[in-house]
């Protein structure tokens, strides 16, 4: 069966001068940018996930802005597929399922931001769906969290999430390392 390269929000408002910034997004971009290549050049499956805030106060990620857009690094191509959220879970309130099912897809290999809430929720609602996961832990990116008055830095945040998802819910790996063994 097939597998999907799935980009989960990386979009401007998560980059410097973003309404939310995260600390190596860039950098996380690049890293996704590398995947989504290869992906296309081997014409897999690539999905693309755009959230939206429909959220009463929200600040980022609103609608018609220019920090809900689809960062420049992973752009989608024309014909690309993009499916457009306002839940963590990626799977919430959109066809990606159905999408997935049509398509023949079991295996899903995530990249994407806020590895603490997005990237996290996404992977865990697929495993439940019955796919096996591979999270790219270089393409993803997070931020630094508070939680009784301590400070968790990002780089805590990001380790601490992937190696929960690690094993049971997904196979965490570098890119690199999972394009040698595309």
């Amino acid at each position: 069966m097939p597998q999907a390269l799935l980009l989960v929000d990386i979009q401007n408002d998560y980059f410097p001068g973003g309404k939310m910034e995260l600390e190596r997004s860039t950098e996380a971009s690049l890293a996704a940018r590398e995947a989504l290549a290869v992906f296309r050049g081997k014409r897999l499956p690539v999905v693309h996930i755009q959230h939206i805030s429909t959220r009463p106060g929200a600040t980022f990620f609103l609608p018609d802005s220019e920090g809900v857009k689809i960062h420049e690094n992973v752009a989608p191509l024309p014909g690309e597929v993009i499916f457009h959220k306002n839940y963590p879970n990626s799977f919430r309130g959109t066809p990606l399922l159905e999408h997935f099912g049509k398509e023949g897809i079991d295996r899903v290999v995530i990249a994407g931001m806020m590895t603490h809430m997005c990237v996290d929720a996404t992977v865990r609602a697929a495993f439940d769906y019955g796919f096996d996961c591979t999270v790219l832990h270089d393409a993803c990116a997070t931020r630094a969290l508070s939680f009784g008055g301590e400070c968790v830095p990002a780089e805590h945040v990001h380790m601490a999430f992937l190696s929960a998802l690690s094993g049971v819910y997904a196979r965490v790996v570098d890119v690199k390392g999972f394009l040698r063994s595309l």
